[in-house]
């Protein structure tokens, strides 16, 4: 199903930053209006930000032009949720809401929204350039067939998307590719310094690993065959890169970064817990 600009609805964010501008801008893009958007941004650079790049005159509060939001984007932080909530609950009780808030369960969203229409998304900073991985997750029962459709297009604006049909999975889905890009750029950041330490320039270094991240990732996402296989054909046993693989797995390089995954994964469901509750 696509949905053309004239058929959306209306569609109101609750927080007006670089993932809410990121779908903003998807959206425009598809040739939604800037009079279609409501936004509510109490940080007044983000707000004069959103009134530069696109023309939107967002609100410091919520005011009751909510009330026409077919949609409405949860784009706040985990812990100042609950309080944003509140406040706009009243004016939005016939809006299907999605949230890009990690670790904040259906429950308790649902519980301050008074609604059961929620979808949760984990997008990833990609986002920002039309590239980003979405995990989706649509409460149950209180989500139709043609409300998926249309988070599906709101979505697939900034990249692509998939669903997991259990909650508890988008906290894998943080962990993974929520958080992931942050691991690239760490491991980009060292191929960079080591670059620089064999004695290449900075820029050198740079362009040679962000390069190869890019192409091996495009590779992998071209290719069918196992990740392993991949590797493996990199790898001619005792060359430089058998070297570098025998390096890593003496240092248990591996089992480490899956302990750093399930670090990220504990901690998104420590949000739940932490800033969830009733209201």
């Amino acid at each position: 199903m696509t949905t053309s600009a004239s058929h959306f609805p209306p569609i109101a964010f609750i927080g007006g930053g670089n993932m809410a501008s990121a779908v903003i801008g998807g959206l425009i893009r598809r040739g939604l209006p800037a009079g279609q958007f409501e936004v509510v941004e109490p940080f007044e650079p983000a707000r004069e930000a959103l009134q530069q790049q696109f023309g939107i005159t967002a609100q410091p509060a919520p005011t009751a032009a909510l009330t026409r939001a077919g949609l409405v984007v949860w784009a706040v932080k985990p812990q100042t949720f609950k309080d944003a909530a509140l406040p706009v609950a009243p004016h939005t009780a016939g809006a299907l809401h999605l949230s890009v808030a990690a670790g904040i369960r259906t429950s308790s969203i649902a519980q301050w929204l008074s609604s059961e229409r929620i979808v949760r998304a984990m997008p990833n900073t990609p986002a920002l350039i039309g590239q980003g991985m979405t995990g989706l997750y649509a409460h149950a029962g209180g989500v139709s067939a043609q409300e998926r459709a249309l988070v599906e297009q709101v979505v697939a604006t900034t990249g692509a998307y998939l669903w997991v049909e259990a909650e508890s999975l988008l906290d894998a889905v943080t962990a993974l590719s929520g958080s992931g890009p942050a691991y690239v750029f760490y491991f980009l950041e060292a191929m960079t310094t080591a670059g620089v330490d064999m004695g290449l320039t900075q820029a050198q270094a740079r362009q040679l690993a962000v390069g190869t991240f890019a192409g091996a990732a495009e590779l992998a996402r071209r290719s069918d065959e196992p990740l392993k296989v991949l590797r493996q054909r990199v790898t001619s046993k005792g060359g430089t890169t058998h070297a570098a693989i025998e390096s890593m797995k003496a240092d248990e390089l591996a089992q480490r970064f899956m302990r750093a995954l399930d670090a990220a994964e504990n901690r998104a469901r420590e949000l739940g817990d932490e800033f969830g509750g009733a209201a």
